[in-house]
């Protein structure tokens, strides 16, 4: 049997265009002799779709939609996801479904079994796991299990219903296991999705066909990878990363032996991490702005690392003529910095221009003057620049209909050092779960080739330059402690017991903690994140506000 398989960008709603993308694959793979097509988890209405859910009409024409891309399947068969209706008078009103397409009709439907409900998760909100018996689909002589993402991770969150899908399935002797996803990308993923894989693969003595999607979904970015493994581990065939993509593969020549030879991690050292991160965030922005109607951006460029980084992701996501650069020194701003940003910018061909700050910033002082008479400056004059700066990015933005990208990094984001409604603001963070150490590494690897990013905005000292000679680690430990600190807090959470007794000074462990707890309620006002790493902020991370905890 040949089997196609199908990666493609879904919008989440977008019917029309889903079905479009669905019915055009299905007529290449048949023409190119396919007997099977399979596509992502919930390709109908592309995943996730969160409280659209609760609509009927939603679900309806997720219904209609199946419908039509079943009248295609003469010929050939289709498997595509889409949420189906519970019949049952008990449990939540939906399942997650595979359907088996063919003759014209639906001919089957499997439901999901684990459902997630950790981290960006939340699929246990809306659809009844899978309390059925198993049943196999038998086509062209084969017997399929057709399972749906974390049927394979053997993960869930139902105390009340644990089991393997697979050890139920394993007992109807299928030849294969298909396994349609809807797979976040972070920068371990890769690996770790190639392990489950195999595992399954080289456990059940069977081949392991999956189908991810690819593309992002405001802050899930979806890198695709879809990918077939032998019955003896080995990667048979893999997809493209972060596009779409199609390959058939025939049943009958699969070979037991690894075709590609995979010794041990493939995607984590640390130059293939990186190029994940920066092709992920590259395909992130462009997704958010083409789905969103929008096609131009703006930011504030100061010559610093982030903001560099950030405009040369732009630029490479939209074309450097759809986006703006605008410088906004004011008295504080040095020269180099400037000129930092003028050679980025004209390396880079993008349009950009200058407008001081400092005649906007001495009209609000000179309104408070009396207000703040015989008080010395200090943080509110810093923050008053950054907001004049935003209202000044978000003027040009309203007026002539750019949309401001925010700059800011994770490891500012994490403990407060940014100042709300000023460098905060945007309609997208692009770095927000990228930390400076990681900021650094991009603005490397973009300069791999050739120089892009000035050398001087690599090796100067970060500063917010909003004071006379400020550096960052004036308020700050050095980046590459407080980065490890963050990301063991943050990622794998580590307590403060267990960050010192790692090693790190008590009082600096004790100061970052505070610092990031206490900054909650900034980032509760923040734009969406592109999520990169394990656990970013935003959806995925729900800390409360007003938490004492570490206080």
């Amino acid at each position: 049997m040949k089997i196609a398989l199908a990666q493609l960008n879904y919008r989440i709603g977008d019917f029309e265009q889903n079905e479009s993308g669905i019915i055009g694959c299905i007529q290449k793979a048949r023409t190119a002799g396919a007997d099977l097509v399979v596509f992502a988890e919930l390709s109908v209405c592309g995943y996730p779709p969160r409280d659209f859910l609760e609509f009927d009409d939603f679900i309806e024409k997720c219904y209609q939609g199946v419908l039509r891309i079943a009248e295609e399947c003469t010929g050939i068969a289709a498997i595509v996801g889409s949420p189906s209706v519970n019949p049952a008078d008990k449990g939540k009103p939906l399942y997650n479904s595979a359907y088996f397409l063919a003759d014209g009709r639906i001919q089957s439907l499997s439901h999901k079994t684990l459902l997630p409900n950790y981290d960006v998760f939340d699929e246990y909100r809306y659809f009844e796991p899978n309390r059925l018996p198993y049943e196999v689909i038998e086509y062209k002589g084969s017997r399929i299990a057709l399972t749906i993402c974390e049927d394979l991770w053997n993960i869930t969150d139902d105390p009340l219903y644990v089991r393997n899908p697979m050890d139920e399935l394993l007992k109807l002797n299928p030849d294969m296991i298909i396994n349609i996803a809807a797979s976040p990308f972070h920068y371990s993923q890769p690996d770790d999705r190639f392990e489950v894989l195999k595992r399954n693969a080289m456990t059940y003595g069977i081949p392991v066909f999956y189908v991810n999607q690819v593309g992002g979904n405001t802050e899930l970015l979806f890198d695709g990878g879809s990918m077939v493994i032998n019955a003896g581990g080995g990667l048979v065939a893999e997809l493209k990363r972060f596009s779409e993509d199609f390959q058939i593969l025939d049943t009958g020549k699969l070979e037991f032996e690894n075709r590609f030879t995979v010794h041990g991690s493939r995607f984590t050292d640390h130059e293939s991490r990186i190029s994940l991160i920066h092709n992920g965030l590259v395909m992130g922005i462009r997704d958010y702005f083409h789905k969103m109607g929008f096609s131009k951006a703006i930011l504030g460029l100061s010559g610093g690392i982030d903001s560099a980084v950030t405009l040369v992701l732009a630029a490479e996501a939209l074309g450097k003529e759809n986006v703006k650069a605008v410088l906004l020194p004011s008295k504080y701003s040095s020269d180099h910095s400037i000129k930092d940003a003028l050679d980025l910018a004209n390396n880079l061909g993008v349009e950009h221009e200058i407008i001081p700050i400092e005649e906007s910033f001495t009209a609000i002082l000179h309104s408070l003057e009396q207000q703040f008479r015989d008080q010395p400056f200090n943080l509110t004059e810093e923050n008053i620049q950054a907001r004049v700066r935003a209202v000044i990015l978000m003027a040009l933005s309203n007026k002539f209909g750019y949309i401001l990208l925010n700059t800011s990094n994770k490891s500012e984001a994490a403990v407060g050092y940014g100042t709300l409604y000023g460098d905060m603001c945007g309609g997208l963070s692009v770095l927000g779960d990228v930390y400076k150490t990681q900021v650094y590494e991009l603005a490397r690897y973009i300069n791999r080739e050739r120089k892009i990013i000035p050398q001087n905005s690599i090796d100067k000292p970060p500063s917010a330059e909003l004071r006379p000679d400020q550096k960052d680690s004036d308020s700050l430990p050095e980046y590459d402690i407080l980065d490890k600190i963050l990301m063991k807090y943050i990622e794998e959470r580590k307590g403060p017991r267990e960050l010192i007794l790692a090693g790190f000074d008590e009082r600096i462990v004790k100061r970052i903690l505070k610092l990031v707890n206490n900054n909650e309620y900034k980032r509760y006002q923040t734009p969406p994140i592109l999520r990169v790493s394990p656990k970013a902020f935003g959806m995925g991370r729900r800390m409360p506000i007003v938490g004492k905890y570490l206080s």
